[in-house]
């Protein structure tokens, strides 16, 4: 059965060209053209991945973010038209996966797609059930749940595997770039911002003193330590 896609886009043009080379790459898509449209779609429906314009009418792709992240765990990639780093790491931020700037490639955004549910199938395929505990962290991975001191953690689904990725390399320091690419399973390409605000996302979640790490240490200039 083919991967279903979510397009929430109010450029019409560029939804149909986004939903023609996904088509054409075996995926089924189907297009919503507002943000109350979108969330309505995607919590109704059964998609693998959505592509969620930042700029909507009637909501724009931050709110339906963050509505999404309450529930799902679904792969979203925000696609934004500005150059800077304001709504990369707005959408990071909130718990959005990747993002991708207007003008792109048709080739690179199937890649990406295709990248992001390969890697959160792999993810949640796992059958095992394994707790790892430390200091007080506890991680369910068969049911990708985190709890500090005995109190549920809400974590979205990147900040789960960043997390995850590293307390199961204990004393091992990892260069952002090399987190980049294990967690998001793609060359960084320049795009380690987005690391930096992952990490500072799940302190804020599982550290009990923000002035203090229990847990991730920074390795300043080099990059990031999961203390076992």
């Amino acid at each position: 059965m083919n991967k279903r896609i979510l397009i929430i886009e109010d450029d019409g043009s560029i939804a149909e060209l986004e939903r023609d080379y996904l088509e054409v790459s075996d995926f089924e898509a189907e297009i919503a053209t507002d943000g109350y449209e979108g969330l309505e779609k995607a919590q109704g429906g059964d998609f693998d991945l959505i592509l969620l314009d930042v700029m909507l009418p009637g909501m724009d792709g931050f709110e339906v973010l963050k509505e999404l992240r309450k529930k799902s765990n679904t792969p979203i990639i925000m696609v934004t038209a500005r150059k800077d780093d304001v709504d990369k790491v707005l959408g990071l931020g909130l718990g959005a996966d990747d993002y991708i700037t207007k003008p792109f490639s048709p080739s690179e955004l199937v890649a990406r797609v295709k990248a992001h549910i390969s890697r959160f199938e792999r993810l949640t395929s796992k059958e095992s059930t394994d707790i790892l505990e430390v200091k007080g962290l506890r991680i369910d991975k068969a049911a990708r749940r985190v709890f500090t001191d005995g109190i549920e953690r809400n974590l979205t689904g990147k900040e789960y595997d960043l997390l995850l990725f590293l307390a199961e390399n204990p004393d091992r320091v990892f260069t952002k770039d090399e987190i980049f690419r294990e967690v998001w399973d793609q060359d960084s390409i320049g795009e380690t911002s987005s690391v930096t605000v992952y990490i500072k996302k799940i302190r804020e979640k599982i550290e009990p003193d923000s002035e203090k790490s229990r847990y991730i240490d920074t390795i300043w200039g080099v990059g990031y330590r999961f203390k076992g």
